[in-house]
């Protein structure tokens, strides 16, 4: 009963995560800009992160 119950809720989650797999969503080239600037920040912020931890030590 219970086994039948997650096997039918994982098969609807895997339905739906391919169904949603290719995003269909158009972007233009600021968007794209923005969002590989806010990339490349985030990789700025987790290297000083880690820089100021391994400086503690």
């Amino acid at each position: 009963m219970i086994r039948d119950f997650f096997s039918h809720n994982f098969a609807k989650v895997r339905e739906i995560n391919q169904k949603y797999s290719k995003p269909n969503v158009e972007m233009s080239g600021w968007v794209k800009g923005s969002l590989l600037f806010l990339r490349l920040y985030l990789v700025l912020l987790v290297g000083l992160l880690l820089y100021k931890f391994i400086t503690l030590l």
